[in-house]
């Protein structure tokens, strides 16, 4: 067999390859960063398969939570046989005591390739002065070395392939962007995080997170010139000093995001509306181009060719607030910014 047949052996064998597997893990380390964030590191040999092509950014997972006194169900089993695109129908099919609940979490920090396989998971613990929360938050309280999980993230070997761009686990896509802008709230710190520790030295912009609390601010490193920001809440209605920031950061009439023939506009077209209580907040310049949606301002030209690009993500209707914001009152293109309503304030979330 020649080279090139080899080559080519191995590039459609991995092709075949599902994009996701499930990782049945164990808790090797507990970590409390601060009172509002807790670290859970998970470790297990299988995670040697575990990963992306390139840094993990705002790489998202899937984690099943066992029910109280119960083990994990076994996903990697619904995976086999060619089941692997079936396993969340087939999850759901269970009883709801046995399957546990499904919560999405963004990868801190993945260390697979070592002799120890690793990921970092940090948690926002959300609960009330009785120690109550979601089934994440509670689970996550009371984790220790030796607990285990099922999750479900990406095959290393796929995302190695041609078709590696199927993986719909990462967001962050900024093209030729040299100005960049990040903001949310405490759910999306980890993410943000991963983002700044992997930008380049010729990036610059804003990053914006807001926290509950003081102490809820944490060390970033970065290469790039991205100025960071902490927003200590307090008292202070959710995602106020959010928005306040990104305003101030963003000013009408104008802006960086505007070039080519509408280059110094002000304003855009209202964008359709989303009703955040009945479904999900998720803009992403790759939905808008596969949806062939029309942008506000340079409809000719396609995502990541123009030199702003913005990542917002959080509660939904603060986002919402901000798509509104930047697309209609700014006049960003809309193929130039990411909006994820990662939660919705008095809604669990939709596994």
């Amino acid at each position: 067999m020649t080279d090139v047949t080899q080559k080519t052996a191995r590039r459609t064998a991995a092709d075949t390859e599902p994009m996701v597997l499930a990782f049945d893990v164990v808790v090797t380390a507990v970590q409390d960063l601060t009172a509002n964030f807790r670290r859970i590191t998970f470790g297990g040999a299988c995670l040697e398969a575990f990963g992306v092509a390139g840094d993990t950014l705002d790489l998202r997972i899937k984690i099943i939570i066992p029910s109280a006194g119960r083990a994990c169900p076994d996903i990697a089993g619904m995976m086999q046989g060619g089941a692997a695109a079936s396993w969340y129908q087939l999850w759901l099919a269970m009883d709801a005591e046995e399957r546990g609940s499904m919560r999405t979490y963004t990868v801190r920090d993945s260390r697979c390739a070592g002799p120890q396989p690793e990921i970092d998971v940090d948690f926002v613990m959300h609960l009330d002065d009785d120690g109550r929360g979601g089934p994440a938050s509670e689970w996550a309280a009371a984790a220790r070395p030796g607990d285990r999980v099922c999750i479900i993230g990406p095959n290393s070997s796929a995302a190695q392939c041609s078709t590696a761009g199927a993986y719909g686990g990462i967001e962050w896509s900024p093209g030729l962007a040299q100005h960049v802008l990040l903001a949310g709230d405490e759910t999306a710190v980890p993410a943000i995080s991963a983002i700044l520790e992997a930008l380049p030295e010729d990036i610059s912009g804003h990053a914006f997170l807001e926290v509950p609390e003081g102490q809820d601010m944490q060390r970033i490193g970065t290469r790039s010139s991205v100025s960071i920001t902490w927003l200590a809440r307090g008292q202070r209605p959710h995602g106020e000093l959010l928005e306040a920031a990104v305003r101030d950061a963003v000013r009408v009439p104008g802006w960086v995001s505007l070039s080519g023939p509408n280059a110094g506009a002000s304003g855009g077209s209202e964008p359709e509306e989303v009703d955040i209580d009945r479904t999900i907040l998720w803009e992403t310049p790759q939905l808008l181009e596969a949806a062939i949606v029309q942008s506000t301002v340079n409809p000719e030209r396609p995502p990541g060719t123009q030199p702003f690009y913005a990542w917002i993500a959080g509660e939904a209707a603060v986002v919402r607030g901000l798509r509104r914001y930047l697309v209609r009152d700014v006049g960003v293109d809309r193929k130039q910014v990411a909006f994820m309503g990662y939660w919705r304030k008095g809604r669990a979330e939709l596994s």
